[in-house]
């Protein structure tokens, strides 16, 4: 329950296209009113080519704090940015972002942090692993960078875009923490399998894998929250699979973003 909504509420958004899936404004909301933070996030539904537009509109409001951003803005809103943490820049894209005290907008990408934590907590320890991911994009990329500075002992990329997979690939690879390569579809083999692509959002959406090389021993896991469980899940699942759902990466990632976006120190 929202206990406090007054002209003094610190506003907040969450900017997407589309933004109807997003499960963030309420828990969000409750995190800052928590905290004892006047505040609340509210969803907006802006296209890619008005994210500018609406930027340059928006930032002059001055009870206007911070802004998570999804799908497809991580990479376009870095570019808006004036500063940004070092796992930001390193990956050119940001999930969130906050007023620096000069009012301009400073990021950060938790989405990969978030993973790993959930990981962690669904009792899988990434170190050591053998990795396979779909998706090279703002999720995908931010998972990557995490699983490989958390000591993966190889990580394979799958993306339809080669272009794309490949200089996530060599970013990758330049910080010599493990080895790093193009995958397919196939997760024989594999320790953990982790769809990091929308696949499975809408009905018909094919399988961001193979299941034929899937073993019970892969950790099977999803970045998409709605359906909660996605056809790659329950595939998984019927497979024996332990499985990581996006909502769990959620409540994780959650956390993260409400602490930088009130500067919360660790």
């Amino acid at each position: 329950m929202i206990e406090r909504l007054d002209g003094a509420t610190r506003l907040y958004l969450i900017l997407g296209d589309p933004i109807a899936q997003v499960k963030s404004p309420l828990g969000v909301t409750q995190a800052f009113q928590q905290r004892g933070h006047n505040a609340l996030l509210a969803p907006l539904h802006i296209a890619p080519a008005d994210l500018g537009d609406f930027l340059c509109g928006a930032s002059p409001a001055r009870n206007l704090d911070g802004l998570i951003v999804t799908v497809p803005h991580k990479f376009a809103a870095h570019g808006h940015c004036a500063g940004a943490t070092g796992r930001a820049d390193f990956l050119g894209a940001v999930n969130v972002m906050r007023r620096n005290a000069e009012g301009d907008w400073y990021g950060d990408q938790v989405d990969g942090l978030a993973y790993v934590a959930a990981l962690r907590k669904k009792g899988f320890e990434p170190r050591g692993c053998r990795a396979l991911l779909a998706g090279a994009g703002g999720a995908g990329s931010a998972i990557a960078e995490a699983l490989i500075r958390a000591g993966v002992a190889s990580l394979a990329i799958h993306d339809e875009d080669a272009t794309r997979r490949d200089a996530l690939i060599a970013r990758l690879a330049s910080l010599a923490l493990g080895e790093v390569a193009a995958g397919g579809r196939d997760p024989a083999g594999f320790d953990l399998a982790i769809n990091a692509t929308p696949c499975g959002m809408a009905e018909g959406d094919p399988l961001p894998f193979d299941l034929a090389g899937l073993a019970a021993g892969t950790l099977a896991g999803d970045v998409v929250t709605v359906p909660e469980v996605t056809p790659w899940l329950a595939a998984a699942d019927e497979r024996g699979c332990l499985t990581l759902r996006g909502v769990e990466m959620f409540a994780a990632v959650r956390e993260l973003m409400v602490d930088f976006l009130l500067d919360t120190p660790h």
